[in-house]
C-alpha cells in the first residue's frame, strides 16, 4: 500500500491496554511540514473484525506524534494480520476533509492476533468453566473445570491460574485431562488482594484472571478465567465483606 506524505503510524500496546483487552495504541506522527487534525481513527487489518472509527479530536503540528487509543475485533485466525492500516478522518488547514489509509506498522497487531487465536484454538478443545462458587470464611471457594469439546484426543492442561490487582486466585493445579476423558476438575479459591482506595477506584479489569493452558505439551496459552455475572457479584461482595467490616 502507497505511503501517505506527511502522515506515519504505528500500532503499540501498551501494559494498560493489554490489561484492558481489546485495544491498541496507533500512534501517529506529523512526518511533513504542514499541520492537520485527526477526527476519526480505526484499524484496517484483515485479521480482525473491522470495528467503526473511533471519534476523537488531535491536533497535529510537524514532527508532533499522538498515540490515539484505538480497539479492534475479533479476531480472524485463517489470515495474517498484517499488512495493515491505519483509517484516519483528516482535517487540513483549509477545512479540507480526507478519508486516509495510512500504511500501519503493526508487529503489536500480528502478536495480539497470534495470541488470540492461540486461545480461540484451546477453546475449541475444551471448556473452563468455574463452578460452585461459595463463600468460605474470608475466601470464596470452587471447582475449575476443563470439559472437551468434540472428539480430539489431544491432552489438555490447567499449569497455573493468576489473580490481579483486587483478587488473589489459587487452584490445585496442574490440571490434566488426558486422551479419552471428557471432564476432569479441582478446587479453585479466591481472595481479595488489596482494599486501598487507589486500587479499588482504578483497577479497570478487576475480574480479568489468566489461566494458563497447554495442549500435548506445548507452549502456554492464556485464556481468561471465565467468569459469569453472579461469580463477579460473588468477589463484590467478598471485597465488601473484607475491604468495609461490619
Amino acid at each position: 500500500m502507497p505511503p501517505v506524505p506527511g502522515i506515519a503510524a504505528e500500532a503499540v500496546e501498551s501494559r494498560t491496554d493489554r490489561a484492558a483487552g481489546g485495544q491498541v495504541q496507533v500512534k501517529v506522527s506529523d512526518t511533513g511540514e504542514e499541520p492537520f487534525a485527526v477526527t476519526a481513527v480505526a484499524l484496517d487489518s484483515p485479521g480482525f473484525v473491522p470495528l467503526p472509527a473511533v471519534a476523537l479530536t488531535a491536533s497535529f503540528v510537524p514532527g508532533r506524534r499522538i498515540d490515539l487509543p484505538t480497539p479492534y475485533g475479533d479476531p480472524v485466525c485463517d489470515t495474517a494480520a498484517e499488512p495493515a492500516a491505519a483509517r484516519l478522518t483528516v482535517v487540513r488547514p483549509g477545512g479540507a476533509v480526507e478519508e486516509l489509509r495510512v500504511p500501519l506498522a503493526a508487529g503489536a497487531l500480528t502478536e495480539i492476533h497470534t495470541r488470540l487465536c492461540a486461545a480461540v484454538a484451546v477453546e475449541e478443545l475444551v471448556t473452563v468453566t468455574v463452578a460452585d462458587l461459595v463463600p468460605d470464611g474470608d475466601a470464596l471457594t470452587g471447582r475449575l473445570v476443563l470439559t472437551r469439546d468434540g472428539d480430539d484426543d489431544a491432552t489438555v492442561t490447567a499449569a497455573r491460574v493468576e489473580g490481579n490487582v483486587l483478587y488473589a486466585a489459587e487452584a490445585e493445579l496442574p490440571l490434566e485431562l488426558a486422551g479419552g476423558e471428557r471432564e476432569v476438575a479441582a478446587g479453585v479459591v479466591f481472595r481479595t488482594a488489596r482494599c486501598d482506595p487507589h486500587a479499588l477506584a482504578e483497577t479497570k479489569q478487576p475480574y480479568l484472571m489468566p489461566l494458563a493452558v497447554t495442549v500435548d505439551g506445548g507452549p502456554e496459552v492464556l485464556l481468561d478465567l471465565p467468569l459469569d455475572d453472579a461469580q463477579r457479584g460473588q468477589l463484590r461482595e467478598l471485597t465488601d465483606r473484607i475491604c468495609v467490616p461490619g
